[in-house]
């Protein structure tokens, strides 16, 4: 006679430590969940600070109490087949088995790459703090508990200023290997300064389409501002940008 399977006591546990249920919330996700608090990484999760088709972020505190974020990219609901064409050409993920599990988790460790690769290029970007299967845990992109808007709410704050960091942090990344291939005005928090999120598509300048995708981000940004006044010359920035030092 086959038993059936026993709920484990942590599952409860966590969900006592969480204020918002979520779809995100399955058994696999309690449980790295219940390794981050043991690991002392995490010490609640509060509520979701961004919902989207392929992951939902959220405020999370640390047992010293400070915010981070905490991003967990969906398994059963992400319609990440489509996007295979940001792993398939990534060496560092060459052999992944197509399925929604390991893709989920696939991305949500190359997005934690990428953002290492920011962090020592001096991009203004989210820390990356820690990573295990689709769970990636990133400093907290805000004030006083708050996440700062995105560019498509607020709007640049400080004129041509904000036109030049983001331009300035795309360059920079490429000197450094990366392109984010996802750069638009709702994958840019206004802080003091402009601050690039979501970093799951971003590509190694070895992928074929790196050049593409670095065009395409560099045209959003200029079309952006200039509907706002502020035009610059595509050709003389893709010049800029690809200009050895």
């Amino acid at each position: 006679m086959a038993h059936k399977k026993k709920p484990l006591k942590e599952d409860f546990q966590l969900k006592e430590r969480f204020k918002i249920e979520s779809e995100v919330f399955d058994r696999q996700t309690l449980l790295i969940l219940y390794k981050a608090i043991k690991k002392g990484i995490l010490q609640t999760v509060d509520y979701p600070v961004s919902t989207g088709k392929e992951a939902n972020v959220f405020r999370a505190t640390t047992p010293s109490g400070a915010n981070v974020a905490v991003k967990i990219y969906k398994i059963e609901t992400a319609p990440f087949f489509r996007k295979s064409e940001y792993l398939l050409a990534d060496p560092r993920f060459r052999n992944i088995r197509m399925t929604d599990r390991n893709i989920a988790g696939a991305f949500a460790h190359k997005e934690f790459k990428n953002l290492e690769i920011c962090e020592n290029a001096g991009v203004h970007a989210p820390r990356p703090l820690y990573v295990d299967s689709h769970v990636l845990v990133m400093s907290f992109l805000g004030e006083e508990g708050l996440p700062y808007q995105t560019m498509d709410r607020s709007g640049p704050l400080h004129g041509e200023k904000d036109l030049d960091s983001i331009l300035q942090d795309i360059r920079a990344m490429y000197r450094a290997g990366l392109v984010h291939a996802d750069v638009s005005e709702y994958n840019i928090m206004m802080g003091p300064q402009p601050i690039l999120i979501d970093f799951g598509q971003g590509v190694l300048l070895g992928h074929p389409n790196s050049k593409k995708f670095l065009e395409r981000d560099v045209e959003i940004v200029l079309k952006y501002f200039e509907k706002r006044g502020m035009a610059r010359d595509f050709g003389k920035t893709m010049e800029w940008m690809l200009e050895k030092e």
